[in-house]
């Protein structure tokens, strides 16, 4: 009987038509906050890049991995430094909360190589994973969860970045069909940073003679 029930609220589930996807609509950075755009509207500038469609990416070969569904050349480049904290708030299509509970939530860094990140073109970047959340320690409950109740996802930058312009890829991948040959849904967003050096003040400190 248990069974059953189980299989029946699993079959109800992924047949209630979703309204199911998303975006990054506002990032924070040490404290200060940038909203994103919707999807396909007319766009306001933005260090997000904006995508045209809240579906999924389907497939690791998409060339939509990159930064999301068609995604645009965003018109800023925000001010960050080695260690900055970011927070991103996910949104459903209709300005409610992120949809989905179950899967990780990655973040990949890459250099804007030879131009400013509002010009560079992602097809070939060089991406390299800084963080990863997954199951909450002790429980089956996925870090995806809190983005469901609403709470941003914290991403800390490395403390060791080289000056320089970098994508921020921000991706959550969606589980809850993934029982099914290709049902995993990817939802990648690219943000767009300048990388200030950290310098020693000791370095600028003269010593005045009598």
């Amino acid at each position: 009987m248990h069974t059953f029930l189980l299989l029946s609220l699993l079959i109800l589930r992924n047949a209630c038509p979703a309204k199911a996807h998303g975006y990054v609509a506002q990032v924070s950075i040490d404290g200060e906050i940038y909203m994103g755009n919707v999807p396909n509207a007319q766009p306001s500038p933005s260090i997000v890049r904006q995508i045209d469609d809240i579906s999924p990416v389907k497939g690791a070969s998409n060339p939509y991995m990159n930064c999301g569904q068609a995604a645009q050349l965003a018109a800023l480049v925000a001010d960050a430094n080695p260690g900055s904290q970011f927070q991103f708030w996910w949104k459903d299509g209709d300005g409610t909360n992120w949809p989905h509970d179950i899967g990780p939530i990655m973040t990949y860094m890459a250099s804007c190589v030879g131009t400013t990140c509002d010009k560079y073109n992602s097809t070939n970047a060089e991406w390299f994973k800084i963080e990863e959340t997954g199951l909450e320690p002790g429980n089956m409950t996925w870090y995806q969860q809190n983005i469901m109740d609403g709470w941003p996802a914290n991403v800390t930058l490395p403390s060791n970045l080289e000056p320089g312009q970098y994508l921020i890829r921000h991706e959550i991948i969606a589980l809850h069909l993934a029982t099914e040959l290709g049902g995993a849904e990817f939802y990648p967003s690219c943000t767009q940073v300048r990388m200030y050096p950290v310098f020693s003040y000791a370095r600028f400190t003269y010593i005045r003679s009598g």
